[in-house]
């Protein structure tokens, strides 16, 4: 590890002024010491925004939830009304690493994740995602790799909460210069669609403040597969949202995780199940409209029925 400065600013232009000399944002969840010690990232100054004012905060007003980029992932699984109005949320905190990570990891932090790719971490790999001109995982080890890429790198999104936010139609707002910007999900990730060296769309000096969700009266559902039981990470997950009549669904997002370097969605399906019933035929149709441009590599198959299988079960969940 290379020499750094740590500091611990009290203002939000005075982190992002301090970010401008070659800093990083240090928060809960975010892996930057990892990377740092892999000597991956070198950055020269640490900027500690776990102390940031107005960022611990889980409010409601006027048919919206505002989750401060500093609130532990321990804190939305065990909130009670978020677990009422949005049990996907909950659900998907809920298998975030292990409790003792809960505890100090946050919002921001597990939505800015680089990279779990294991020839990226490699500190003697050079891979595309690190400047390289090669995706080693092409012909490599992609047991956890994506199904959906638009780029060469297949490296996906690892982030929980970011699937279930982005079913949810939430809105990340970011500190850009030196105004604030509403993001949706698909704009936060959008350049690791079609750039192999982005993990996100957030610029260096970009700072995540607050997630905002809308409250429109639909319920939602997270679910996810993963080799060990607890405190691992998704092989493939996904999360469904709708507002259920019944069993009619209308406002309708299905998104899958750890299949592509973003939360990975289709507007097709979403069209498809606008104003139907429910019934074991339309999730089944929704699941092959959704993998229908998949490319599966070697050893990473298995992930086609497993991600059938998570569509139709949140989909039944919304439905009780």
């Amino acid at each position: 590890m290379t020499p750094f400065q740590h500091v611990s600013p009290r203002t939000v232009d005075r982190a992002v002024s301090l970010a401008e000399d070659k800093g990083r944002y240090l928060a809960g969840g975010i892996d930057l010491l990892g990377e740092m010690k892999e000597y991956i990232a070198n950055p020269s100054v640490l900027v500690n925004v776990k102390d940031l004012p107005a960022t611990r905060d889980i409010t409601s007003d006027k048919g919206s939830w505002t989750i401060g980029t500093n609130v532990t992932i321990s804190e939305i699984e065990q909130h009670p009304d978020l677990k009422r109005v949005f049990p996907g949320l909950q659900q998907a905190a809920a298998e975030v690493g292990s409790p003792q990570i809960r505890n100090v990891a946050t919002v921001g932090g597990n939505l800015a994740q680089h990279s779990r790719c294991w020839y990226y971490r490699h500190r003697d790999i050079r891979c595309l995602k690190k400047g390289g001109d090669t995706c080693y995982a092409h012909e490599g080890d992609n047991k956890y790799h994506s199904l959906f890429s638009g780029n060469p790198c297949i490296s996906p999104v690892v982030s929980n909460l970011a699937v279930a936010l982005a079913a949810l139609d939430a809105k990340v707002i970011v500190r850009r210069g030196k105004d604030e910007v509403a993001l949706t999900i698909p704009e936060v990730y959008a350049k690791a669609w079609e750039n192999p060296e982005a993990h996100h769309s957030l610029g260096t000096t970009d700072l995540i403040l607050r997630v905002q969700i809308p409250d429109t009266g639909r319920t939602s559902a997270y679910k996810q597969i993963s080799e060990k039981s607890s405190f691992d990470w998704a092989l493939v997950s996904c999360a469904s949202a709708a507002k259920v009549d019944g069993k009619k669904l209308s406002k309708v997002r299905v998104v899958l995780g750890a299949v592509a370097p973003i939360p990975y969605q289709v507007q097709a399906a979403h069209d498809f199940l606008e104003g139907k019933e429910l019934t074991d035929d339309a999730a089944t149709r929704a699941s092959e409209i959704i993998l229908k441009d998949a490319s599966p590599y070697p050893h990473n198959g298995y992930k086609m029925p497993i991600a059938q299988a998570l569509i139709r079960r949140t989909l039944r969940q919304l439905v009780g």
